[in-house]
């Protein structure tokens, strides 16, 4: 409680004497006039002039009517500085025995008490302590003195600290105040109020409620993400109360709202936070990239409502799940995808057979797809786009093939090659040795590229031929010159190392015609067995040729047989579009021509 020490004196403003004094009044003169003040009996002497300064009996005036005023003025600061040192002092003598004005003790205002006065306040305030909390939500709770043994306890430190007070330092004390905390003056048990305290209601893990982030809300399609309020929560930090409790129970308060003294742990995130505005935009910006995608006459279309899916952030950036991606690029190439899968083709010898193997068709790359895929998002620019292809096919109608391509019949030991739907040639053809276990196998295959003047070397032989034409590793469509006849059932004990060997004018016809990639369709199809043969011009043939002929040498027993390609689909990692340097494909001789090598390479 703050004293009021200064007050009104006499002959201040306001009082009749004050308005009066120091003030001089004027004599009328004879016509009515007032004659100015402190001139009344004034006379100007002969020779000396009017208002020459000269006063009466002629002593000259020193011109200074303000010196004296300051001279005053002076002396009334002189008098009232004495004065009101003397009033500071006599002030500072009554807090001899007694705190100064704005001294708080434990929370106490003890302005003007003694130590006895402020010890008396502080045992009565013990006898009926009750401490009321006032909790968020409107509910209140109380702790009692007498449930932790509450009681006031003195040691001396309120005396030391009077003494310890300089009496005329009262002002600065007064202006500034003073706070100070003896713990020994209130005890209490601390494990009793630790007690009290766990067994408050809002302590109780059934009634909390943990507060919640400001936090992006789920994807709602046509208005995307917004930011959702954070939630405060009821739930206390136990050191925090523990402290704000205590605290108001040594300094003996009544009423503690747990609200103003910071008890209850806070969301972390606010709306207004400016980490949670950008990822808002970042959110929104990705998830409304809509990406169409086009197979032929087919669309697949990837929007928000997918792409939300993927999205999740560290609190600083969304990223987008590379893993989700990878997944949908996935389930893009299993549904479009045609490669390694069965095919139909209706012959030319009138039935439909299904080619069920071989690597001709459409293949997703789907690592760079993936890739483009998420900078697309990233960007977010919506388009439409064809994926990232590892190997292309003519068509995406239902055979994929389209209307140019190669077809073997390894039945018929004949081929057509039709270019754009027209029939361009057909001839008999020389296919894997079927004694020997070099069957060319069936299959749909990409021509893998054409060479013009190879030579083909395997185990046993080396043949040079005019034109190469690889389709399935070391298989391929060439020339072969050295033979005399073609088709019937030559295959069978006088056949090629797997290679489709052709009259030179044949090759000659699909190689200037044929392009890498064009399919090449083989299969088998029973009932078309044909005995006879045709020569190299395509007439019939007079006698099958005869076992011995050079060209036919066949190499050794121990030559390992032609390797079938594998018919899994290979792993997205491998190269794509051009196929690796293997046994029985094409390799650069140092001459600068080609050769083939290894199990069914040429022949």
């Amino acid at each position: 409680m703050k004293e009021e020490i200064f007050g009104n004196g006499p002959g201040t403003a306001g009082t009749p004497e004050g308005e009066t004094r120091g003030r001089s009044r004027r004599k009328p003169d004879k016509k009515g006039k007032a004659e100015p003040a402190g001139t009344a009996g004034v006379t100007a002497k002969s020779g000396t002039g009017t208002g020459g300064g000269s006063v009466p009996g002629g002593a000259p005036s020193d011109g200074k009517p303000g010196k004296k005023k300051a001279v005053r003025a002076g002396a009334a600061a002189a008098a009232a500085a004495v004065v009101l040192a003397g009033a500071y002092i006599y002030i500072g003598t009554t807090y001899r025995n007694a705190f100064f004005n704005g001294t708080v003790i434990n929370g106490m205002d003890v302005s003007g008490r003694t130590a006895e006065e402020v010890k008396e306040m502080i045992s009565q305030g013990t006898e009926d302590y009750i401490l009321t909390l006032e909790e968020r939500g409107g509910q209140t709770e109380s702790i009692e003195g007498t449930a932790i043994g509450l009681q006031a306890e003195f040691d001396g430190s309120l005396e030391q600290l009077l003494e310890e007070q300089n009496p005329y330092a009262w002002l600065p004390a007064w202006i500034q105040g003073r706070e100070y905390e003896i713990p020994a003056m209130i005890t209490y048990d601390e494990n009793q109020l630790e007690t009290e305290i766990l067994n408050l209601d809002c302590m109780d893990e059934d009634r909390i409620q943990k507060p919640e982030s400001a936090s992006i809300s789920a994807y709602v399609p046509g208005a995307g993400y917004t930011i959702e309020e954070e939630t405060e929560g009821n739930e206390p930090d136990y050191d925090r109360l523990k402290e704000a409790i205590e605290q108001a129970i040594t300094g003996l308060q009544r009423e503690l709202s747990l609200e103003e003294a910071g008890v209850y742990r806070e969301p972390e995130v606010r709306t207004e936070d400016e980490s949670l505005a950008g990822l808002l935009e970042e959110y929104n910006r990705y998830a409304g990239v809509t990406v169409t995608y086009t197979f032929g006459d087919k669309t697949e279309v990837l929007d928000g409502e997918t792409i939300s899916q993927w999205l999740y952030d560290d609190g600083s950036q969304v990223i987008i799940s590379d893993e989700a991606a990878a997944e949908y690029v996935q389930t893009l190439a299993t549904k479009y995808n045609t490669a390694y899968r069965a095919k139909s083709l209706k012959t030319s010898y009138g039935p439909t057979v299904t080619i069920g193997k071989g690597n001709y068709g459409w293949r997703i790359n789907q690592s760079q797809e993936k890739t483009e895929l998420l900078a697309m998002i990233r960007s977010g620019e919506s388009g439409t786009r064809e994926p990232v292809y590892s190997q292309t096919a003519a068509s995406h109608g239902t055979n994929d093939y389209g209307d140019t391509y190669v077809e073997i019949n390894l039945t018929a030991q004949h081929l057509f090659f039709y270019k754009d739907g027209k029939l361009l040639v057909e001839s008999d053809f020389v296919s894997g040795n079927e004694a020997r276990g070099w069957s060319t196998p069936s299959g749909a295959y990409p021509l893998t590229y054409k060479e013009r003047n190879a030579t083909l070397n395997g185990e046993g032989y080396s043949t040079p031929v005019s034109y190469w034409m690889p389709f399935n590793g070391g298989i391929g469509l060439h020339d072969a010159g050295w033979r005399s006849s073609f088709g019937g059932t030559i295959y069978k004990t006088n056949g090629s190392h797997g290679c489709i060997n052709l009259p030179p004018s044949v090759a000659k016809i699909i190689y200037e015609n044929i392009s890498q990639g064009d399919p090449i369709l083989c299969y088998e199809l029973e009932g078309t067995e044909q005995t006879t043969t045709t020569n190299a011009s395509g007439k019939p043939a007079e006698t099958q040729p005869a076992e011995t002929q050079p060209a036919e040498t066949q190499p050794a027993e121990t030559q390992p047989a032609a390797t079938q390609p594998a018919e899994t689909q290979p792993a997205e990692t491998q190269p794509a579009e051009t196929q690796p340097v293997g046994p029985g494909e094409p390799q650069e001789t140092s001459s600068g021509g080609t050769e083939a090598v290894g199990p069914g390479a040429g022949l």
